[in-house]
């Protein structure tokens, strides 16, 4: 028999505000109980799955590993019911959660989201940006990924092919005629960039530069360099889309070979009933990219 299904509602409620005050009598004040009332929940809670939730002290009570692991899952399922009973009980609109790797979504979603606003605004957006992969199972709905996906059973669909070229500001752009003035200009790099400098130059049948004059950790702070005239950037003309089309960047040497990859993927978890506005926002998102009828999930 599964464990959960023997355990009261109650002693998970109890234990949720003893662990998260870290005090019996606080919980006890919390859930109108007594100390010793929650003290004994506790103690039966701990017999029935046979592992030991507290350490007790005459002054403390603290969470045992156990404990804290258990307390992380049950405060994330009673977010999940949370959520439930505000759905359907229409007190709350629930947003679509949405997670993406924060050049892509400093780049090019911001710029699109006033469109998406209009067209659907009764759909509420909750936009969230790291390099972590977003964890389904609590906190997102859909994750937009830099680089191949990690394995998983979640699916993924690849994004645009992305070409990576030289950008840089259009007063650099006048002392750049050829591949081989860049040896002599700095050259600005993004660290986490899956193919770098050295990969261009490989590909258009040059050596690569001994030194560049900048890395960073974000594409947005790359390009954004770029604009103030610091340097070359190789980057995705994704990313620098709206840069370039404002005359802020240029392609000074457009007739070199291009680094072309697929650079994000668009993942989200396999289940058969997902936000109402799930559907709605991946329509749009591929749409934007021109891949309504484009790549299916893999």
């Amino acid at each position: 028999m599964n464990t959960f299904r023997k355990v009261p509602l109650p002693f998970v409620r109890i234990f949720e505000a003893a662990g998260r005050s870290l005090s019996f009598a606080a919980a006890a004040q919390e859930l109108n109980l007594t100390p010793s009332a929650v003290s004994h929940s506790i103690r039966k809670l701990e017999e029935m799955i046979a592992v030991k939730l507290f350490q007790r002290s005459t002054r403390e009570v603290r969470l045992t590993r156990e404990g804290m692991q258990l307390l992380e899952h049950v405060q994330r399922g009673i977010d999940e019911m949370q959520r439930g009973f505000a759905i359907v009980t229409n007190e709350a609109r629930s947003p679509l959660r949405l997670h993406s790797a924060p050049s892509f979504a400093t780049q090019w979603l911001l710029p699109r989201l006033a469109s998406f606003v209009r067209e659907y605004p009764d759909i509420d957006l909750q936009v969230s940006a790291s390099t972590e992969y977003a964890r389904f199972d609590d906190d997102f709905d859909l994750d937009i990924v830099y680089g191949d996906p990690r394995s998983s059973p979640h699916e993924s669909i690849p994004l645009a092919v992305e070409g990576l070229a030289p950008l840089c500001s259009p007063e650099l752009a006048r002392q750049i005629r050829s591949p081989q003035d860049l040896y002599r200009l700095p050259l600005i790099q993004c660290a986490v960039q899956r193919f770098q400098w050295k990969g261009w130059f490989e590909a258009n049948e040059l050596a690569a530069p001994a030194h560049y004059g900048l890395r960073f950790d974000r594409s947005s702070m790359a390009i954004a360099a770029a604009v103030d005239g610091l340097g070359v950037v190789l980057e995705s003309t994704l990313m620098a889309e709206r840069e370039l089309a404002a005359g802020k960047l240029v392609r000074p040497l457009s007739g070199t070979r291009e680094v072309k990859y697929i650079g994000h993927y668009l993942a989200y978890p396999r289940r058969q009933h997902h936000h109402e506005g799930f559907e709605t926002f991946r329509g749009w998102l591929l749409g934007q990219l021109g891949l309504a009828d484009g790549p299916q999930p893999q």
